[in-house]
């Protein structure tokens, strides 16, 4: 298995492409464009409500000014903030200019409220004149779709010639600088000059023809911002800013067209839809910061997972090279220890020291195989099953255990069937399947001292298709509720168990077709009994080789990796 491989599975799930990262670069869909024309539909319904009710008079309220117009400060403020960090990272010139202006329209919004009649002073503050707030509203509805219109045409240069020099700090900074310097003028010029500029108001209620003009023309660029928004590669931002536009040409037309006298309907009206032009785009900000950090969570949580993993993979490997390698290697000490007690006997027993010895050549051999069959667990190449004898491996398993079943005072029973035909599989793994088995009823029999201990081993044919292997034991037993969780790996009854050996041999078992059942009644031993399909039947259904080498997900699918 590639050690990568988990890595870029995470790498994959978690990289997004960068029309997934920004809404000015993902491009819309249709539940976007369906949005759209609802939202859209809503600003018509309520601009005709606006407009059939305008004149109708409502409780008069000075405070309404200054409240709605910081909320729509913040509202710009905090979008002008959220696309400078968009910039700083993808340094476009169409994100720049976006939010120059919704910084530029922010510095506008506190002068207007400020210098609006009775809003904080009778006359307005910062020395308005007369048509000081009016001239204001009129460059501010001219600035937002301006600016709008600015990102439309710069939005679809092609990011080779967008970059722009310099690092981002000075580049955001200058733009604070030049959309504060730019408020700072105009409000300088309306206050200083204000006897000198053009009247808006023919009285108190009615528009002098130039503002109508100028409004007409504010309208006129906010439709060309809307057409280019629209129908130019069509982002999810830019159906945002279009619903923005949207509502900007519905309060240029109310009051303009029916707005009447401060606190009737019209007038209330014209500063809601303000904030809906205000407060679309941050909106569509915030939830886009709420998708992103959910998916980035979710990314986090899967490198973290598949970390988490990639270590209890090793853990398990680790185990199972040690839980397979421990027998071996106790035969081959215990071996050697004992050619050396027959050495120091006078005269040494060299027939003995020759069987101890090449019993530990044997084990050696044993723990050799022993690791090849550990890293074909591992590997995901097609290894042919070769005809096994189960017979043999069994009588090869009783001989290997001869000293741990003296010493244990274990007596071994087998019933082996004659003419047993081989099974089609890998020698070495089923061998470690019987080997555990084996281990283990020895090892849950060291505890019982009220009855003889005794081992059983048979083979049978059943029918002529399948041939059945049971390993019995009179030992202490295994407590019925737990029958169902003895494979899982890491679950073990001994002191100093792994947990993997039955584990490991149930999913021998079922790469080579068969199945590994355990039963016990938790009081007079333990029965482990395996069934494999026989070569014969095998090659009359047709079946491929088996492959008992799969991936490692499977190796350790209890395992949790």
């Amino acid at each position: 298995m590639d050690p990568r491989a988990g890595f870029i599975n995470v790498h994959e799930a978690g990289a997004y492409k960068e029309a997934e990262l920004w809404l000015g670069t993902r491009p819309a869909t249709p539940r976007q464009h369906r949005l759209t024309l609802a939202a859209m539909a809503a600003l018509v319904v309520a601009f005709c409500a606006a407009a059939r009710f305008a004149t109708l008079r409502l409780p008069e309220n000075d405070g309404f000014i200054p409240a709605v117009q910081a909320v729509i400060f913040v509202a710009d403020l905090t979008t002008a903030v959220l696309l400078f960090t968009h910039f700083s990272i993808h340094r476009s010139r169409a994100v720049l200019a976006l939010a120059s202006t919704y910084l530029f329209t922010a510095f506008v919004v506190v002068v207007y409220a400020l210098a609006f009649p009775r809003a904080f002073a009778p006359e307005g503050l910062v020395g308005a004149g007369v048509h000081t707030s009016a001239w204001l509203h009129l460059i501010w509805h001219f600035a937002f779709p301006a600016g709008v219109l600015g990102y439309a045409v710069l939005k679809d240069r092609p990011r080779d010639h967008d970059g722009i020099r310099g690092s981002t700090r000075s580049i955001v900074g200058a733009s604070v600088l030049g959309a504060a310097s730019l408020a700072l003028v105009i409000i300088w010029l309306l206050t200083a000059a204000d006897s000198l500029l053009p009247p808006l108001f023919l009285d108190r209620v009615t528009f002098a023809p130039l503002a109508l003009y100028i409004s007409a023309f504010n309208m006129v660029v906010c439709g060309i911002a809307l057409v280019l928004l629209l129908t130019r590669k069509a982002s999810v931002l830019d159906h945002w800013l279009a619903i923005s536009i949207g509502a900007t040409v519905a309060e240029i037309a109310v009051v303009r067209l029916f707005s009447g006298a401060r606190f009737d309907l019209g007038w209330y009206s014209v500063r809601m839809f303000g904030v809906v032009a205000a407060a679309a785009v941050l909106l569509a900000l915030l939830t886009e910061m709420t998708r992103l950090h959910a998916k980035l969570s979710l990314a986090l949580h899967a490198i973290e997972r598949e970390r988490d993993n990639k270590l209890l993979s090793a853990q398990a490997a680790s185990a199972v090279i040690a839980h397979e390698i421990r027998q071996p290697l106790a035969a081959i000490a215990a071996s050697n220890g004992a050619a050396l007690r027959f050495l120091k006997k006078a005269p040494p027993d060299l027939a003995e020291v020759r069987a101890s010895l090449e019993l530990a050549i044997s084990s050696c051999h044993h723990a050799s195989e022993m690791i090849n069959d550990i890293r074909s667990l591992f590997r995901q190449v097609d290894e042919p099953g070769q005809p096994v004898d189960l017979n043999e491996i069994i009588v090869g398993v009783m001989h290997s255990h001869q000293q741990q079943l003296r010493r244990g005072k274990v007596e071994i029973r087998h019933g082996l069937a004659a003419a047993l035909p081989p099974v089609r599989g890998h020698k070495g793994q089923l061998q470690e399947v019987v080997d555990n088995l084996v281990n283990n009823a020895i090892e849950a029999m060291a505890a019982t001292t009220d009855r003889h201990r005794l081992l059983n081993l048979t083979t049978q044919l059943r029918g002529d298709d399948a041939i059945v292997v049971e390993v019995r034991d009179n030992g202490p037993g295994i407590a019925p509720e737990r029958l169902n969780e003895i494979f899982d790996a890491f679950v073990t009854t001994k002191a100093q168990g792994t947990g993997l050996g039955l584990a490991i041999c149930r999913m021998i078992i079922d790469h080579h077709g068969g199945e590994l059942t355990a039963s016990s009644d938790g009081r007079s031993g333990a029965l482990f009994r395996f069934v494999l399909p026989a070569m014969a039947s095998q090659q009359r259904a047709g079946q491929k080789d088996v492959d008992p080498s799969r991936s490692e997900q499977r190796v350790f699918r209890r395992v949790g990796a």
